[in-house]
């Protein structure tokens, strides 16, 4: 590995009663890197995710995360070391104050090592994150149960969860998914806003058009299996592409406007 490379995945895979999940994937991440991961239904996007952040451990294969073999590591483990995710069906104590749901990342050992051992007041950082995911800090939004928030609200929670950690590699599983287009519209500023701070990133989604906009390069999958990996645009260009997961009477969305 490089000194600039944060992660770095060899020949993972992963199977299931014989069903291989993910099959002999490679892929490898520079610092402020942005990758999407795209595919169909069942490609085996959130397996791919949950064996790097260690909810599933692997069949074979490797994980390097800055310099050290994370494989097979446990999930609080890996999280410490840096590495911080979203869920597709967002985990969240639903009967707690929204910005309480931030308190357990920003006690964890890392933030507190972030901050030579200092926590400061938690509450306070709590809302100052979720005023940057569009909490209005001067309504009562942010003291409400996270339980009774629409949809859209829990899903910029359970980035701002993700983000309190302060992780070097972000990963958002489907964070647009269930959202109407005012609400992707109103988060997509603040991934770009992420993107422009460096941070890096691998994001699976299905709007394919909006996550255009905001990575570097694309990796699609398919049946577990790597079948293409570069810009958006030539990875749209890709027959087995089109018809693996677009199909080939599909409109192609393009990479990011000029």
């Amino acid at each position: 590995m490089s000194a600039e490379t944060l992660l770095k995945v060899e020949g993972l895979g992963k199977s299931f009663g014989g069903v291989m999940a993910v099959s002999n994937v490679d892929f490898e991440l520079k610092r402020g890197d942005f990758l999407g991961v795209i595919g169909p239904n069942g490609a085996g996007k959130t397996t791919l995710v949950n064996l790097i952040t260690g909810f599933v451990k692997p069949s074979r294969g490797k994980v390097i995360f800055n310099g050290k073999d994370i494989t097979g590591r446990k999930p609080y483990d890996i999280a410490n070391m840096g590495v911080a995710r979203t869920f597709q069906m967002v985990r969240l104590f639903h009967n707690m104050p929204a910005y309480k749901n931030l308190i357990i990342p920003l006690c964890s050992q890392r933030v507190r090592k972030l901050r030579g051992g200092k926590y400061g007041e938690r509450d306070d950082v709590a809302i100052d994150l979720l005023d940057d995911m569009g909490f209005e800090r001067t309504s009562n939004v942010p003291y409400k149960t996270a339980g009774s928030l629409p949809h859209g609200y829990l899903k910029r929670l359970d980035l701002a969860r993700a983000l309190a950690l302060r992780p070097d590699l972000l990963i958002l599983d489907e964070l647009f998914s269930g959202m109407s287009m005012a609400e992707v519209a109103g988060v997509l500023p603040i991934i770009e806003k992420l993107n422009t701070q460096g941070l890096t990133t691998i994001m699976i989604e299905h709007r394919l058009r909006e996550l255009f906009r905001v990575v570097d390069r694309v990796m699609v999958l398919n049946f577990g299996v790597k079948i293409a990996e570069g810009s958006p645009d030539q990875v749209m260009d890709s027959d087995e592409v089109k018809k693996a997961y677009l199909g080939v009477d599909v409109e192609i969305p393009r990479g990011k406007p000029a």
